[in-house]
């Protein structure tokens, strides 16, 4: 599925770098934004088909912008898989019933992370992967 649009979102520019090489490596169009404001200001111009959302952000976190993304009908059918690095009891819930797809642990598994993007992508929304420790 070359060429399909996928935002990253994360405030840790390894990540960010890390997330965007792995996947502009399998041809994926690829945008990044550090933080809910950047990420709705591209909204504006880019539709991306999948959002890889940190749950941890500065300001908005992951799982009010995973809400405000559903709540816009222009934004509401995107596949969103919440990253995180923190793996707390009640989380994975957390980011369920904000509207999210899937929930990944980092570390990422850079093997594991493209096909797990191309799985979501392929199957589209509820792909039912576990995601932990992608």
């Amino acid at each position: 599925m070359p060429n399909e649009p996928i935002l990253i979102v994360d405030d840790n520019p390894m990540n960010l770098k890390l997330e965007k090489r792995l996947l502009e490596a399998e041809q994926y169009q690829v945008l990044t934004a550090k933080n809910a404001e950047e990420t709705l200001k591209i909204f504006e111009y880019f539709y991306p088909r999948l959002v890889l959302m940190d749950f941890q952000l500065p300001g908005m976190d992951g799982v009010e912008l995973t809400k405000k993304i559903r709540s816009n009908p222009k934004t509401k059918e995107v596949i969103i898989l919440m990253v995180t690095s923190n793996d707390q009891q009640g989380d994975e819930a957390k980011a369920k019933a904000a509207g999210c797809d899937g929930y990944i642990t980092k570390p990422i598994d850079t093997q594991a992370l493209p096909k797990v993007v191309a799985d979501y992508l392929r199957d589209g929304r509820g792909a039912g992967q576990s995601g932990k420790n992608t």
